[in-house]
């Protein structure tokens, strides 16, 4: 199979994954809830993201958990994504620096 047909295939479907709601609601939104459920869907799906690849992708289970914790704190204390990200990769940095000196 042709890779740029798959390219292809999958541009088509994100495109109508964007455009059939958009078209389909000609009103705006005000029942609560959803624009509530609305708000808060993109921080739930890049958690449901990044929260493994944190995990699994640090050099040692320690120091993902190290900067997941940081993350965690950054994030409940209302800093931006990536001052959050930032601060997570300086942990990492940081508990590997600490992980050597031992």
């Amino acid at each position: 199979m042709n890779p740029w047909f798959g390219v292809a295939i999958m541009a088509t479907v994100t495109h109508l994954m964007r455009a059939v709601p958009l078209l389909a609601i000609r009103r705006r939104i005000t029942n609560q809830w959803m624009l509530s459920f609305l708000h808060h869907l993109p921080y739930a799906v890049l958690s449901a993201v990044a929260f493994p690849a944190v995990l699994t992708d640090a050099p040692s289970s320690t120091t993902g958990l190290v900067a997941l914790g940081v993350a965690l704190v950054l994030g409940w204390r209302g800093h931006d994504l990536s001052r959050v990200v930032l601060g997570a990769a300086l942990a990492i940095g940081v508990a590997e620096a600490l992980q050597l000196l031992v």
